[in-house]
């Protein structure tokens, strides 16, 4: 490999510091947004007001996946890691990262405030097609307004995101939800009383704006300055088209893709708006909690994303089809340990968790209940979040992800229309788990020219372990946690016993995964060991 190369490429401990950080952050974050929703329940329960509330909130919801977590990310992160590739190899010229940014950011912020503009002109036509059984849409209506300047400031600050993590800066990226789950916690104590519901959506507004103002300085300072890992030299012209950078159609399969996969969002609150008052509610808390564990497995993919994309910018196919593996086996262990947690001791969470104030223990019982059902799909979303950017790293137009989701979005429909009457929630619940695992099947068995290249086999075949692994924990986990009355010791132990049996049978399956995260404690043992004592003269 050229030195140039060689260089580029970040070293173990690197990506280890990067993923500890960002985990930390995210958890932070987690954190954060479940004392968001603890105080959305507390003040205002599970019924028709915060139902109104989750109707608006749909808004931000799908801001988020296509101008931050995906949609932004799959188009920038490449084309800056291209910019700076071309202006590591210093040939001369005006610098790429700045002409990337001058000829994308002006057209990018007037094509979002227009369409933050329509959206909150067109709100109650919104309201209506999103959830049509409301008995009283005006309260959503009001709170989509406010929820609708999310599209600019989201777009900002996802943009600034990408390009900040293509520059292997993590700090600021992963601190934007913690500055937006303060904002809202806040505007929801403070005018809570007096605005109702609508506070929380100020608080979305407000916390919006936040998200972009945290990151503007450290990229600010980027752009004005030169990065030293990512330039030696004045930089090199920017060619659009040989660095595959911002085509139009490479935008718009991301964004379709990115609004397909969000489009589950908007079929369970078309579905559930039908039911009786406190289901959309019940769904939004059990999706909550039952994702934090996917939440935490992308922090993965969120750090190597960048260093996948500047090896396929540098041509070096096999390090990062490599990192690809071993990110899919590092995220599938702990997503489905989280899982297994979930699906022992979902009552006894949702219990220790909300069930004070306005929520009721009905409404633990029914958030329970959906919540299981949702775990079962938390392996097919991390999957479905991961693999795909194996097909928009390399920078290419590729249509295929957007059909593989447009099938698992036509599943997640039909079945939500047959198992709604039926089983309520958990039917809705049910059939987008089905549909999103659908997609990381068609996915995973997709991968080949088209897409960073992976031993399918042998990736399917260390999922499976996996999944046994965690079946049998899960399991274990169920038994132990009904021998507590208290619902914080049934949950400390199921943690303990799903843990240490997931982590056994792991290690006794062989998987990757499982040496993947067992290596930092391992070697940290090591060294506290064989460290030898300093003795001060």
């Amino acid at each position: 490999m050229p030195a140039a190369r060689r260089g580029s490429a970040p070293s173990g401990r690197f990506l280890a510091r990067a993923t500890l950080l960002s985990a930390a952050l995210s958890m932070a974050a987690a954190l954060l947004g479940l004392g968001r929703d603890q105080a959305l329940a507390h003040l205002f329960g599970a019924g028709a007001e915060t139902d109104a509330f989750l109707v608006a909130w749909t808004v931000p919801e799908m801001a988020s996946t296509l101008l931050i977590e995906d949609g932004m990310a799959f188009v920038l992160v490449p084309a800056f890691s291209m910019a700076l590739a071309q202006r590591a190899r210093g040939t001369g010229g005006p610098d790429p990262v700045r002409a990337l940014i001058s000829a994308s950011l002006p057209r990018l912020c007037l094509a979002l405030a227009g369409t933050a503009a329509v959206f909150a002109a067109g709100a109650p036509l919104l309201v209506s097609v999103l959830a049509p059984g409301l008995s009283d849409p005006s309260l959503a209506v009001s709170c989509t307004r406010l929820t609708a300047t999310c599209v600019l400031s989201f777009g900002l600050a996802g943009y600034c995101s990408a390009a900040l993590r293509a520059h292997r800066n993590y700090l600021a990226p992963g601190a934007i939800y913690i500055a937006y789950n303060i904002a809202i916690i806040a505007t929801m104590l403070v005018i809570g009383e007096s605005w109702g519901v609508r506070s929380a959506a100020l608080g979305v507004a407000i916390g919006g704006c936040l998200m972009a103002v945290v990151q503007a300085p450290p990229l600010w300072r980027r752009i004005a300055g030169r990065d030293e890992r990512s330039a030696t030299d004045s930089g090199s012209e920017y060619d659009g088209d040989r660095g595959r950078s911002i085509v139009p159609a490479l935008v718009r399969a991301v964004l379709l893709f990115a609004l397909c996969r969000q489009s589950q969002v908007l079929i369970e609150r078309y579905f559930a708006s039908g039911l009786p008052a406190g289901a959309i509610s019940h769904l939004n808390y059990a999706q909550k909690i039952a994702q934090l564990p996917m939440s935490l497995s992308m922090m993965v993919c969120v750090v190597t994303f960048p260093v996948v994309a500047r090896a396929i910018a540098e041509g070096d196919n096999r390090r990062a089809g490599d990192r690809v593996e071993r990110d899919l086996a590092l995220m599938a262990s702990i997503v489905l340990l989280g899982a297994a947690v979930v699906v022992a001791c979902a009552p006894q969470i949702v219990q220790l968790l909300f069930q004070r104030g306005a929520f009721t223990a009905q409404d633990t019982a029914a958030t329970a209940a959906v919540m299981r059902v949702y775990a079962v799909g938390l392996l097919g979303h991390t999957l479905v979040g991961a693999l795909v950017r194996s097909y928009f790293s390399t920078g290419r137009i590729t249509w295929f992800p957007l059909g593989a989701m447009g099938a698992g979005a036509l599943a997640t429909v039909v079945l939500s229309a047959w198992a709604v009457d039926p089983w309520g929630a958990r039917g809705i619940a049910a059939a987008n788990a089905a549909g999103i695992t659908l997609t990381a099947l068609l996915l995973l068995h997709g991968l080949g020219p088209r897409a960073v290249p992976v031993h399918v086999r042998r990736v399917g075949a260390e999922l499976a372990r996996l999944v046994y692994a965690a079946v049998c924990a899960g399991g274990a986990g169920l038994v132990c946690a009904e021998l507590f009355d208290s619902p914080a010791a049934a949950v400390a132990v199921c943690c303990m016993c799903v843990t240490g049996v997931f982590l056994l049978l792991a290690r006794l399956l062989d998987t990757a995964g499982v040496r993947s995260l067992l290596l930092p404690v391992t070697h940290f043992v090591r060294s506290s060991v064989t460290r030898k004592p300093r003795h001060g003269r």
